[in-house]
């Protein structure tokens, strides 16, 4: 049976070497072909083609009379049609056409100017006409086969008005991103529901729909199609979206070489064998980074055995770092990977081109090929947040890249908006001329608590119109909208991507995770979604909170087992090569899977962004504003100064005052200047805080005053001197003899230091 199959698909490639070609290519050499031999007949018809010239002369004089011009004419047409025409099977009609047309316009010349002036082919046609309906009966006949001809050759309709109004009510649909084309490969996708459907963000919407469309000619698209009405959609958004092509990324680079692969399988089993464990080498699976070497260990066999000899095995084989998956998901086996001796460059082309990311769900993304080269793809829907942490250098923006880059592909600037934010300010700013930007990307810490502010006052936004239209989620929003034709009120996707969270969780880390969790909490049913990258897996950085909501995770190569558990729950990641070695865990799953990353270079995201930026450039949206002072949610911390909310203690404005005065804050400070006890002077300190007044409590020293002193107060100096040195003293001595932490526990970290 193999050697059959073998055969067979020997046969297919050596039969189909032609299917590589693409339509418009075959079509075009057709109708070089049909040109050259119209040239050549015309030619001969003058007997100016040389000897074969002369003998077809002839042939065709004996065959088609003075008529035979017209095969020459016959075959101009059918070239015509070659070169102009956008089907991809069209060769049978033009045939049929092209002798249709040859046949009943020797017969007409036969009726019309006598015997035997079509030639036998004519006259054989004519004859019987003339017989059974007459001279002008069989003219009128022979008329309506040369225009059938004509309209079969050119693919022209007759009724133009039906035509153009069939196009129009094809128009009234969204504008469709069309898909890009590219080889179909065998992979792997998450199919889910998404929040737009197929028709709003860009995928084919069916099959049916999209078979019953005939392919249009250059002559109907130029001559014959009336100006067309604009629709409904084109009046509510003259906006049409155009996705970048492929020809501006790259495709996958170089071979993975996985050595010996029959050595390395006895080197495994025989190691086994020497510490007492039997197993059944079974299936190889050879990925762009690893390969995996599967077995099936004895009965009575503990896995933790298998494990425990991961450092044995990578002796053996001479290879670091070995990672043993016990056992696979879903299957009776143990997979060991072993890293290759080559690594290939997987292309974000060769994966964007496949027909399973073309009829994947327009928040779907390209994540890489896993251990078998199957490529792999994610849904930000069904995620619906997605937290990618590793140490520098492993790949963290790469993947950010290729994710933006996916989505660009699937979705326009009106079902897609980014809220993008890059402490490090080098790596999202190349998507400043996006129109799927809501706002220029964000690089100040302060306007990244704003930004996350904006999204939560979004949230609850959208929620109350999901509320007022009797709806659960944006995806029945949206279709309602689209029913009711109220194109304007539908509500994009957005994408929150924060690049690197470390350095905004060491400036702000309250309001950072109370503004994440919120939003991870409540904003999967209203389309909005978090994307957060960081460099250092520290519980700091990703907070229990954090990781409860976010259980999407892409954990790339870090330095030591801990940082694997602090990201993933589980070690794994210490063990990963590095350049876009990952491992996914999805929120559905309970095991992370070994991905390599697709790569995508700088240059390659440049022109895609460009390319994007100059073909929306006549995509108008308004943008955020962030210099206003937005008001917090409640179940944010912090609370706006400027807030109307009435001062539990009246003596918070005076030791507001005292404080801004002295430039110098403590619990002992305000209880000897006010003449109040511990406990509600720490509780103005904590109102101040909440206040964006004093900063944290640091020790044993005094908070940091952020407010200037008033102009006018104390002479426009600083505090007097002997005050401030009795002040000191008695806190000094305060400290001592009390023995009290700073303030409170939970005064380690500032809130937010800046006025709304």
């Amino acid at each position: 049976m193999a050697k059959k199959k073998n055969k067979e698909k020997g046969a297919q490639k050596r039969a189909g070497w032609h299917e590589s070609l693409r339509p418009e290519t075959k079509n075009s050499i057709w109708a070089i072909l049909a040109f050259a031999v119209s040239l050549v007949l015309a030619l001969a018809y003058f007997d100016e083609a040389g000897l074969i010239g002369s003998v077809t002369q002839r042939s065709l004089i004996f065959l088609f009379g003075k008529g035979f011009w017209l095969a020459s004419l016959a075959f101009f047409l059918a070239g015509l049609s070659f070169l102009f025409s956008l089907g991809s099977r069209i060769f049978k009609t033009t045939l049929v056409g092209g002798v249709l047309f040859l046949i009943s316009s020797l017969g007409i010349s036969d009726v019309l100017f006598g015997e035997y002036t079509g030639g036998y082919a004519g006259f054989l046609v004519s004859y019987p006409l003339l017989k059974l309906f007459d001279f002008w009966a069989a003219l009128v006949i022979f008329s309506a086969l040369v225009a059938a001809s004509l309209l079969v050759m050119l693919n022209i309709p007759l009724r133009f008005r039906r035509a153009g109004g069939e196009l129009a009510k094809r128009e009234e649909k969204l504008p469709m991103v069309e898909p890009l084309s590219s080889p179909t490969l065998g992979v792997e996708a998450q199919k889910t529901p998404s929040v737009f459907p197929a028709s709003l963000a860009g995928g084919p919407e069916s099959g049916e729909e999209k078979a019953e469309e005939p392919p249009q000619s250059f002559l109907q698209r130029t001559f014959f199609t009336p100006p067309k009405k604009p629709s409904k959609t084109e009046r509510a958004s003259e906006f049409k979206y155009e996705p970048p092509p492929p020809d501006l990324l790259e495709d996958d680079k170089g071979t993975p070489s996985s050595g010996d692969i029959k050595a390395n399988a006895n080197i495994i089993k025989r190691t086994l064998q020497n510490f007492g464990i039997d197993v059944e080498m079974s299936e190889v699976n050879v990925g762009p980074s690893v390969t995996q070497y599967t077995l099936k260990p004895a009965e009575g066999v503990k896995l933790a055995r298998i494990t425990a000899l991961q450092n044995d095995l990578a002796l053996a084989l001479a290879a670091h770092p070995l990672r043993i998956e016990a056992p696979i998901p879903g299957r009776s086996l143990v997979g060991i990977e072993v890293p290759n001796r080559s690594i290939a460059l997987v292309g974000l082309r060769s994966l964007l081109g496949t027909e399973e990311f073309k009829s994947a769900q327009p928040l779907s993304f390209v994540l890489g090929r896993d251990v078998s080269g199957r490529a792999i793809f994610a849904d930000v829907a069904k995620m619906p947040h997605l937290l990618i942490a590793g140490a520098t250098g492993s790949g963290k923006s790469i993947a950010i890249h290729t994710l933006v880059v996916s989505l660009l592909y699937k979705n326009s600037p009106e079902f897609l908006r980014f809220l993008m934010i890059d402490p490090k300010r080098v790596e999202l700013t190349i998507y400043n001329s996006l129109p799927h930007l809501l706002t220029p990307v964000i690089t100040d810490a302060k306007k990244s608590i704003i930004a996350l502010r904006w999204a939560v006052r979004e949230m609850e936004r959208r929620y109350e119109k999901l509320e007022e239209a009797g709806v659960r989620d944006i995806v029945s929003y949206n279709t309602e909208m689209i029913k009711e034709k109220s194109y304007d009120e539908i509500l994009p996707n957005i994408l929150i991507i924060i690049d690197e969270l470390a350095d905004l969780m060491a400036a702000y880390p309250r309001e950072m995770e109370a503004s994440i969790v919120r939003l991870a909490q409540m904003s999967r049913a209203v389309g909005i979604h978090l994307i957060i990258s960081t460099q250092r897996p520290s519980v700091e950085v990703i907070t229990g909170l954090i990781k409860a909501n976010i259980t999407a995770r892409v954990a790339l190569q870090v330095a030591s087992g801990v940082d694997s558990r602090t990201i993933l729950d589980m070690s794994g990641a210490e063990k990963l090569l590095g350049n876009g070695d990952m491992l996914y865990l999805a929120g559905d799953t309970s095991k992370p899977k070994r991905i390599q990353g697709a790569f995508i270079s700088e240059k390659e995201v440049k022109k895609v962004a460009g390319y994007v930026a100059e073909s929306a450039s006549e995509f108008e949206a308004e943008p955020i504003d962030l210099d206003l002072k937005f008001p917090t949610v409640e179940g944010v911390s912090g609370r706006n100064i400027e807030d109307d909310e009435e001062i539990d203690d009246e003596l918070y404005e005076e030791a507001k005052k005292l404080v801004a005065e002295a430039q110098k804050a403590s619990a002992s400070y305000l209880q000897r200047r006010l003449r109040i006890g511990y406990a509600r002077a720490a509780s103005i300190l904590d109102m101040l805080e909440d206040r964006g007044i004093i900063g944290p409590g640091e020790g044993a020293k005094p908070r940091e005053v952020l407010i200037k002193r008033p102009a006018g107060q104390l002479g426009g100096a600083t505090a007097k001197p002997e005050e401030s040195a009795v002040y000191e003293e008695e806190e000094e001595d305060k400290n001592k003899k009390e023995k009290k932490p700073a303030e409170r526990a939970d005064d380690d970290t500032p809130y937010t230091n800046f006025d709304f």
